[in-house]
Formats: structure tokens, C-alpha cells, sequence
């Protein structure tokens, strides 16, 4: 579980990182596509977010379900 971690770690950093860079481009130069691909990278980051959320508590719920006995 520990490398899935790592990997929506990495994946949701790379998107937020880009979602910034792309929202400092947008305020420097203006330009509206830029502020576009920010809203859609921060998008994309927080479904990561999500998604890794969801995957824990599910995990957690087999856990128990398995050791119920």
C-alpha cells in the first residue's frame, strides 16, 4: 500500500505543482488559456486527492469485513 502512497503522491504533486505554475503564468501574461489549464490541473489534483481518500477507507472496510471473525 505503501508504493500506491507514492505514486498519488507523486501524480497529485506533479498536477498541483503544474496547477500553480500554470495560475502564475495566468497572472503574469494574461493570457486565458493559461488560467484554463490551471482550473483543469487542480481539477485532476483534487480527483487524485479524492480518489486515494476513497481507496483508504475502502481498504480499511475490507480490513475489518476480512477480520470479522
Amino acid at each position: 500500500m505503501s508504493v500506491f502512497r507514492w505514486i498519488i503522491g507523486v501524480i497529485g504533486g506533479l498536477l498541483a505543482t503544474g496547477a500553480v505554475l500554470a495560475f502564475v503564468i495566468f497572472i503574469v501574461t494574461d493570457i486565458d488559456v493559461w488560467i484554463k489549464r490551471a482550473r483543469a490541473w487542480r481539477r485532476l489534483a483534487w480527483a487524485i486527492a479524492l480518489f486515494w481518500f476513497n481507496v483508504e477507507i475502502w481498504r480499511r472496510v475490507a480490513i475489518v469485513i476480512i477480520n470479522w471473525v
